[in-house]
C-alpha cells in the first residue's frame, strides 16, 4: 500500500456514491440503507481507511463527556424543539458535555438498531425529542445510560418508567381554549391532528372531549381530523379533500400544534371561508410563525427554553445519582389570545 492519505472522496469514488453520503456513515448524520452502508465501510477498509469505530480502545461511560440527541424527526422552525435544543445545548455545554444528534431512520426504529456509529461505552446520557416509539424507547432505555424523554408515547401511563421524562401541560390549557371558544360562541368544536402520535397530542385530545361534554356540545369525533401523523399534513389539498368529506363543519377548532393550524387555515380559506368570522381556529405550541399567521393564530405557549434548561438539569442530575427514582415533570403552559378566535 503507498503512503497517499486515503479521504472520503477517494471513498465515495470507489463506491460511486456522493461524499455526502460517506460523510454521513463516518459521522453518524442522517440515514444511509444499510446495504450502502456495508458497501461503503468494506470500501474503506480495502482502502486502509482508519475508522475511530473499529479501535479496540475502551472508554467507560463514566469518562466520557459526549452527550446523545436520538430523534425521529429532527425539530425545525415549526416546533417549539427548535428554542429546546438551543438552550439544552448551552446548559450542557457549561457543564463540560458535548451534544452529538442522531437522526433514527425509518428502518432503525422498525428493526429498533442504533444509529451508525451511536457508541453507547462513549455516551454519558441521551435527550430523545420527537420519539415516541415504545419499543424503541425500551431499547434505549435498556441500555443502562442516563436518559431523558421529551413528550412521550401515547402509552407512556400504562408502562413502568425507565427513564426521566419532562412534558408540557396540555390538557387543562386546551379546556381553557375551548372555555374561551365557547365563550366567543362556539357551538360545536373538532380536533385537527393525529391524537395517538404522542402523549400531548393525547391529552389535548382529551382536553377537548372533557371540554365539550361540560359545555354539552356535540362530540367533536364527528368534526374531526384524525389521520395519523404519518399523512401529508402540510399538504392544502389534502387538508381540503379531508374537509370536504365531513358532513358538517365545526365552528372552531382546536389543532394538535401550530404548524397543523397554520395549514388548516390555508385549506379553510380555499373553501372560502373567512377566519374568525365563518369559523374559528386555535393551535398549540406558541411559534413565531403563529404570531405572523393570518389573522394571527390564538395558541398555547410552551416554554421551549425553559423545558430545554430543565431538561439539562435532570439530566446532568441523573448522570450524577443514577440510583435515584426516575420523574415526569410537566411545565406550564400559557394561552394567547389572538385573531384567529375573534380575540
Amino acid at each position: 500500500m503507498n503512503n497517499k492519505r486515503v479521504t472520503m472522496q477517494d471513498i465515495a469514488d470507489a463506491c460511486g456514491l456522493s461524499r455526502n453520503t460517506v460523510s454521513k456513515v463516518f459521522n453518524g448524520r442522517g440515514a444511509v440503507p444499510a446495504s450502502t452502508k456495508e458497501l461503503i465501510l468494506k470500501k474503506a477498509e480495502d482502502l486502509g481507511y482508519r475508522l475511530p469505530v473499529m479501535t479496540d480502545e475502551k472508554h467507560p461511560a463514566n469518562d466520557s463527556k459526549t452527550i446523545a440527541l436520538l430523534t425521529a424527526n429532527m425539530p425545525v422552525d415549526y416546533h417549539f424543539g427548535t428554542f429546546f435544543v438551543t438552550t439544552f445545548t448551552d446548559q450542557i455545554c457549561r457543564a463540560g458535555y458535548t451534544l452529538k444528534m442522531f437522526e433514527i431512520s425509518k428502518d432503525e426504529l422498525e428493526q429498533k438498531t442504533l444509529p451508525p456509529h451511536f457508541l453507547p461505552d462513549r455516551t454519558a446520557g441521551i435527550v430523545g425529542i420527537e420519539l415516541f416509539d415504545p419499543e424503541y424507547l425500551d431499547h434505549i432505555c435498556n441500555l443502562g445510560i442516563p436518559t431523558i424523554m421529551i413528550d412521550s408515547p401515547t402509552t407512556s401511563a400504562a408502562r413502568l418508567m425507565k427513564c426521566d421524562f419532562i412534558s408540557m401541560e396540555s390538557y387543562s390549557s386546551v379546556i381553557e381554549l375551548v372555555n374561551h371558544l365557547v365563550q366567543k360562541g362556539a357551538g360545536s368544536i373538532g380536533f385537527f391532528g393525529d391524537k395517538e402520535h404522542c402523549g400531548s397530542f393525547s391529552d389535548r385530545w382529551a382536553g377537548l372531549c372533557l371540554a365539550a361534554k361540560d359545555h354539552a356540545l356535540p362530540d367533536p369525533t364527528g368534526y374531526s381530523i384524525l389521520a395519523p401523523d404519518s399523512f401529508p399534513y402540510g399538504d392544502t389539498d389534502w387538508i381540503y379533500d379531508r374537509l370536504n368529506e365531513l358532513k358538517h363543519l365545526p365552528d372552531a377548532y382546536v389543532c394538535a400544534n401550530d404548524y397543523l393550524a397554520i395549514h388548516l387555515m390555508y385549506a379553510l380559506k380555499q373553501k372560502g371561508l373567512k377566519i374568525p368570522k365563518d369559523i374559528m381556529v386555535a393551535g398549540f405550541d406558541g411559534i413565531t410563525q403563529s404570531a405572523l399567521a393570518d389573522p394571527p393564530l390564538t395558541t398555547v405557549k410552551i416554554p421551549g427554553v425553559e423545558i430545554g434548561r430543565l431538561a439539562a438539569d435532570i439530566l446532568l442530575n441523573r448522570i450524577k445519582n443514577p440510583g435515584m427514582p426516575f420523574t415526569k415533570t410537566l411545565v406550564a403552559t400559557t394561552p394567547v389570545w389572538r385573531s384567529s378566535t375573534g380575540a
